[in-house]
């Protein structure tokens, strides 16, 4: 159990933390200050849902729901409020934003909490490049706000008012592992496990014998991209290969790889954004190969939100962004862990 975690009633803890805190309240308000400014309406979404979400290594608090008789219906604590935002563009909403709760199990760390605020925003008829703009543009108004020139984390350093570089995930292996990881990839986006295992072993990436592609390739990210994205300027890393990007559309001009990008500050993640997928047999079969590879992991599935498909089907053109909030403040504040600029952290 951490520090802040168990002491963090203590008054003497609690004053170290207070500024971190009301830094956190003032980029609360100037966030939502800009959303309004920007024509967005704020929504709310339900906690409890019926599927958690569909992504492989995401992982779920579990529930149930009893009705008077006292029978039992699972439930789960959402990871995310994507599928009930997507389901009021469904409905007719343009521009949204939610910042909220969510859960996710198995995750806990500097940089990670098992309940944390999303900040999650849709334009309806944009490009997911103007997302790019609206990353860049919330990263000066988080250190504008709390009154800082340099965000600084792990011996890194970022200039949040420099506009972000833009580096797609090719570019990014060739750069820091000397991998051609599109190499790999063929036209339909399925992919060749033995290439891309031989370009591993060459950069001095360790693969087991049970390794899948995307174990790899997430090996290879961990190890020799993240460390070395967002120093000096913040990064966005676009265009991931298509098998690693579930709920994001193609990319036109090459299929091979997804309309999809991450936002990184002084090698710390803080936003994955998507030119949305719409067509809900597409997405559907997405969803299986995602809980066939958690059931081969982890030995469990989720259930697949029938509801969400079927209002998928009348989602109109969109880009969406999930900003991972607490992280930003970690960096607006100069915190060292998350629990630090979380008001109340769950004990454990």
């Amino acid at each position: 159990m951490s520090l802040a975690s168990s002491t963090w009633w203590r008054a003497g803890v609690h004053a170290d933390r207070r500024p971190f805190l009301l830094a956190r309240n003032r980029i609360t308000k100037a966030f939502r200050a800009w959303f309004e400014a920007e024509g967005f309406e704020e929504v709310e979404a339900a906690a409890l849902q019926v599927s958690p979400g569909n992504e492989a290594h995401l992982h779920a608090f579990a529930t149930q729901a009893l009705t008077i008789a006292g029978e039992a219906s699972p439930l789960y604590l959402h990871t995310s409020p994507e599928f009930a935002c997507k389901k009021l563009l469904a409905a007719g909403e343009e521009k949204i934003f939610s910042l909220g709760k969510v859960w996710r199990n198995r995750e806990r760390g500097p940089l990670h909490h098992p309940e944390f605020t999303m900040l999650e925003w849709y334009r309806t008829g944009a490009p997911y490049q103007t997302l790019m703009d609206d990353c860049a543009t919330l990263l000066a108004l988080a250190a504008q706000t709390a009154g800082i020139q340099r965000f600084a984390f792990r011996g890194m350093t970022c200039d949040p008012f420099a506009a972000p570089e833009r580096l797609s995930v090719a570019e990014a292996f060739a750069r820091h592992a000397g991998v051609d990881l599109l190499a790999s990839v063929a036209a339909d986006g399925s992919t060749d496990r033995e290439a891309l295992a031989d370009a591993a072993r060459t950069a001095g990436i360790r693969v087991a014998e049970d390794d899948g592609w995307a174990d790899i390739f997430s090996r290879i990210i961990v190890e020799k991209v993240e460390p070395r994205l967002g120093e000096g300027r913040a990064t966005i890393l676009c265009e991931y290969p298509i098998s690693e990007a579930a709920l994001a559309r193609p990319k036109d001009a090459d299929p091979r790889v997804a309309e999809r990008f991450e936002l990184y500050a002084c090698g710390v993640e803080l936003a994955n954004a998507f030119g949305e997928l719409t067509d809900p047999v597409e997405q559907r079969r997405r969803f299986l190969i995602e809980m066939d590879e958690k059931a081969r992991i982890y030995g469990e599935r989720y259930p697949i939100d029938e509801d969400f498909l079927a209002a998928l089907a009348h989602m109109p053109p969109a880009s969406g962004s999930a900003l991972g909030f607490d992280r930003l403040v970690l960096l607006a504040t100069g915190a060292r862990r998350i629990e630090d600029v979380v008001w109340t952290p769950v004990a454990g």
